[in-house]
């Protein structure tokens, strides 16, 4: 064979594998190898929620750090050994990522019906998709057929957006991660739904800046509210507060009415007024409900494609 026809040879093979590993990749992936999948996540999903609300934004967040970290390949719901400490118990997520038990449940139940079929990436997948219908968002059709990975480091969490990003810091998060300035804004309303803990947010009430104890773009009587919520000098670290205390179980577009307000509860949420495109955008979202939820829901499908084949 010539050199010729043996290179030839190899792309035609690296071709056939690359369209084999798109195919991967698509909705209905279990259809035939273990058809009850997504039935199943769904309802493991319904009776977590129904017994705590909250779980339902714990598995979004969960999806989304999942993503940012090495692509959606489940490393996120990883334990730590004794010679590796593990993205779960990084700061960034832990206490506040929580759902674990539901992927778990998810995980035993489909061992048992199609053993060794349905990886953990994609049952994460679909929990999130599933926490935003049943909080009254827009379901979606989720591509499936990732693979778990089996390296999870806590040192990759830096890659996580904080909760004192300014918004050029999370446009280039984004970006860094295939996802446009105009998905960053959408994806961030999933901080409609879930609690957070006062130390998240506490420098924004008592320690701002050497000029200011109280952050001068947080509305005054939110402030106030927080404070008597989240004491000064309190080492109570279970104290949490409703990111959008108005219906912190629904997916809609409060979160983008709390900003207009001055009520953001973070930093990295109040910052997007502060760039004239992202703030045109958070007044689209609070003015179109349907819209946004559509943009979210598209949103969230590339965003959990991150890093997949």
């Amino acid at each position: 064979m010539s050199v010729r026809m043996l290179m030839s040879a190899l792309i035609l093979l690296v071709l056939r594998a690359c369209m084999m590993l798109e195919a991967q990749l698509q909705v209905g992936f279990y259809e035939n190898s273990c058809s009850m999948a997504e039935l199943i996540v769904k309802q493991e999903v319904t009776n977590a929620f129904f017994k705590d609300r909250g779980v339902a934004a714990g598995l979004v967040r969960m999806h989304f750090h999942d993503g940012f970290v090495r692509g959606c390949d489940g490393s996120v719901l990883i334990d730590s050994t004794q010679s590796n400490e593990a993205e779960k118990d990084s700061p960034a997520n832990k206490p506040s990522l929580r759902g674990f038990e539901v992927i778990d449940s998810a995980k035993t139940r489909l061992e048992s019906v199609c053993q060794g079929i349905v990886s953990c990436a994609d049952i994460l997948a679909f929990a999130a998709r599933d926490s935003v219908e049943i909080t009254r968002g827009l379901g979606y059709d989720v591509p499936a057929g990732r693979r778990d990975g089996t390296i999870s480091l806590i040192t990759d969490t830096r890659n996580l957006p904080t909760f004192t990003s300014n918004v050029d810091q999370l446009i280039q998060n984004f970006k860094n991660m295939g996802l446009t300035q105009e998905e960053m804004v959408t994806l961030s309303g999933a901080h409609t739904i879930g609690r957070s803990h006062c130390g998240s947010f506490r420098d924004r009430l008592y320690n701002f800046s050497s000029t200011t104890s109280q952050d001068p773009s947080l509305d005054p009587a939110y402030a106030a509210q927080l404070k008597k919520q989240c004491p000064q000098g309190s080492t109570d670290a279970s104290l949490v507060v409703p990111m959008n205390p108005a219906s912190p179980t629904v997916t809609d577009v409060g979160y983008y009415t709390d900003i207009l307000a001055n009520r953001g509860l973070f930093t990295s949420d109040q910052t997007l007024l502060t760039n004239p495109t992202t703030a045109i955008q958070v007044t689209q979202n609070a003015r179109n409900p349907f819209l946004w939820k559509s943009k979210f829901a598209s949103a969230m499908v590339k965003m959990g494609q991150i890093g997949v084949s």
